[in-house]
C-alpha cells in the first residue's frame, strides 16, 4: 500500500516536473517577445554640457525599468528644435515628446498637434497634483482657464550676477537692488580700474521681457496676448523705453559694454573670466559659472535691479517644456507618461537643479532640496534667489506670462532694435518704433493664419 502510494507521488512529480519543463521552454521560447521595449523619441533644443545632461536624465529613466527605452536627441537649439519638429510632424515622422521654448508655446497650442498634459497622465494611470506646480511656471504653459497643456522641465528666470572679489576692491560693501544701485557700482568699479564694470547683450529676453515683467510693465496688449490673438505689442511705449536710453547713456561712457559671440565675447564668458564685473543671465547659467569661475574669486547671485521707486513684482519663467505630439503609437505614449513621471519624482528633480541650475519646477521639490540642505551648500547658494524672483507676487496681467504669435521673430525685431542703438548709435524712440511696426505685421499674419480660432 506504502509503494503503491509511494509510486503514484513518483509518478505525480514525474508529470509536474514534465509540465515544469514544458511550461519553461514555453516561457523561454516567448521570453523575447516579453523582453521587447517600447521605444520612443525625445527631441531636444539644448546643447554642450546640457546637452549630455538631458542625456544622463534618459540613460537613468533606460536604467531604471525594462518596458520602455527613450532615445534623445539634439536638434542644435531651441528654434532648431522647433522648426525640425513641425516639419517632422507634417512628414508625420515626429517623436512622442518635444521641448519647446517658452515663447514657442502658443505655436504650439494653436497646431492642435499635442496631447495635453493633463489628459496623458490621467489616460495611463497617473494622479499629478497640477496645483502642485509653481503657479509662475504653471501659467506659461497654461490655456488662459488654467490646464496645463505641457510638462515644464528646464525651467529658469533671470538673475543679477556680480563679482563680489571686485566689488571689495572698488569698496562697493553689497550687491544693487536697484539700477541707481548698479550705476553707483559701475561708476566705483570704473574708478578703480576695471574696464568692464557690467557686461550686456541684446537678448530681449532680459532686457525686454523680464524687466517689464519685475516692472509691471505690458508688452503687449489684452493681457500680453492671452486675451486673444489680437493683440498688439506695446514695449516703445511702456518703462522699456526709459531702461534702453538709461543703458545707453551708461554705454556711451563705457560702464556698460555690450558682449556677444559676434563681438568675441558671450556674456558668460565675460563674466567667468572677470573681464565684466556684472552681468544679468539665466539662473541656468549658475551651474556654468561655478564650474568656470577661478578658484577664490568670491561672487554671488540675486534679484534683478529695479527703477527706483518701483514696486518689484514676480518675474517670467524661462526655458522650455515638454510636448507630447499627436499621431504616436499608444504604446509610445504609455512611454511618454512614465518618463515625465520620473522626472517630476523629487530626487530626480533635485539631480537636474544640481547638474545644471535650473529650478524645480513643484512646490514638493523645492521644499525637499531645502530640507536636503542644497541651498546651504556654498556651490548652490543663491539658486534658491530664482524661486523667490518668480513668486514675488501672484502673477498678475503683466507678470503671467506672453501669449504672442511669431515670439521668436518679435525678439529678433528687438534684438535688431537694440544692436543698432548701441553699436550704431540709432535713436532708441525711432529704433523701438520701428522694431514695434514690424512686430505687429507679424502679429497681424498670425491672427490671420489661425482665423476664426480662438484662445481657450
Amino acid at each position: 500500500m506504502v509503494s503503491h502510494d509511494n509510486s503514484k507521488r513518483r509518478a505525480g512529480r514525474t508529470v509536474l516536473a514534465s509540465l515544469g519543463a514544458a511550461l519553461a521552454v514555453s516561457v523561454l521560447g516567448a521570453s523575447p517577445a516579453l523582453a521587447e521595449k517600447t521605444r520612443f523619441e525625445f527631441w531636444f533644443g539644448l546643447t554642450g554640457d546640457l546637452a549630455e545632461r538631458v542625456q544622463d536624465a534618459c540613460r537613468k529613466f533606460n536604467e531604471s525599468q525594462g518596458d520602455y527605452e527613450i532615445t534623445c536627441t539634439s536638434q542644435g537649439n531651441y528654434d532648431a528644435n522647433l522648426q525640425n519638429t513641425i516639419a517632422a510632424y507634417r512628414a508625420k515622422k515626429q517623436p512622442a515628446i518635444t521641448q519647446v521654448y517658452d515663447v514657442g508655446t502658443l505655436d504650439l497650442m494653436m497646431s492642435g498637434a499635442f496631447l495635453p498634459a493633463k489628459k496623458l497622465m490621467a489616460d495611463n494611470g497617473y494622479q499629478i497634483d497640477w496645483n502642485n506646480y509653481f503657479p509662475g511656471i504653471a501659467n506659461y504653459y497654461a490655456t488662459a482657464k488654467g490646464e496645463l497643456q505641457s510638462f515644464p522641465f528646464n525651467s529658469s528666470t533671470a538673475m543679477f550676477y556680480y563679482n563680489a572679489s571686485a566689488f571689495k576692491k572698488a569698496g562697493i560693501a553689497e550687491g544693487p537692488k536697484t539700477w541707481t544701485d548698479v550705476e553707483a557700482a559701475a561708476r566705483k568699479l570704473k574708478a578703480a580700474g576695471f574696464d568692464c564694470p557690467m557686461g550686456f547683450n541684446f537678448d530681449p529676453w532680459q532686457t525686454l521681457e523680464q524687466f517689464s515683467a519685475i516692472h509691471d510693465q505690458p508688452i503687449a496688449t489684452k493681457n500680453n496676448g492671452y486675451g486673444g490673438l489680437d493683440a498688439e505689442v506695446v514695449f516703445n511705449k511702456t518703462k522699456f523705453v526709459d531702461q534702453v536710453t538709461f543703458m545707453k547713456r551708461l554705454a556711451d561712457e563705457k560702464l556698460f559694454v555690450p558682449k556677444t559671440k559676434q563681438l568675441g565675447m558671450d556674456i558668460v564668458p565675460s563674466f567667468t573670466s572677470q573681464t565684466c564685473q556684472m552681468i544679468m543671465t539665466s539662473i541656468g547659467d549658475h551651474g556654468t559659472i561655478g564650474k568656470t569661475m577661478p578658484e577664490g574669486v568670491e561672487w554671488h547671485v540675486t534679484l534683478l535691479p529695479v527703477m527706483e521707486g518701483t514696486q518689484r513684482k514676480n518675474s517670467l519663467v524661462g526655458g522650455a517644456s515638454l510636448w507630447v505630439l499627436n499621431g504616436r503609437p499608444e504604446a509610445e505614449y504609455k512611454g511618454a507618461a512614465a518618463f515625465l513621471n520620473f522626472i517630476a519624482q523629487p530626487d530626480m528633480v533635485e539631480w537636474w537643479s544640481t547638474v545644471t541650475g535650473y529650478i524645480p519646477v513643484t512646490k514638493t521639490g523645492f521644499e525637499a532640496m531645502k530640507k536636503n540642505g542644497f541651498y546651504d551648500k556654498p556651490l548652490f547658494k543663491g539658486r534658491e534667489l530664482a524661486i523667490e524672483s518668480l513668486t514675488y507676487t501672484p502673477p498678475s496681467e503683466n507678470t503671467r506670462g506672453i501669449r504672442l504669435g511669431g515670439m521668436t521673430q518679435i525678439r529678433k525685431e528687438v534684438s535688431t532694435a537694440l544692436e543698432a542703438i548701441f553699436m550704431q548709435n540709432a535713436d532708441v524712440q525711432a529704433s523701438l518704433d520701428q522694431a514695434a511696426e514690424r512686430s505687429n505685421a507679424l502679429l497681424r499674419r498670425f491672427e490671420k493664419t489661425y482665423a476664426g480660432r480662438t484662445l481657450d
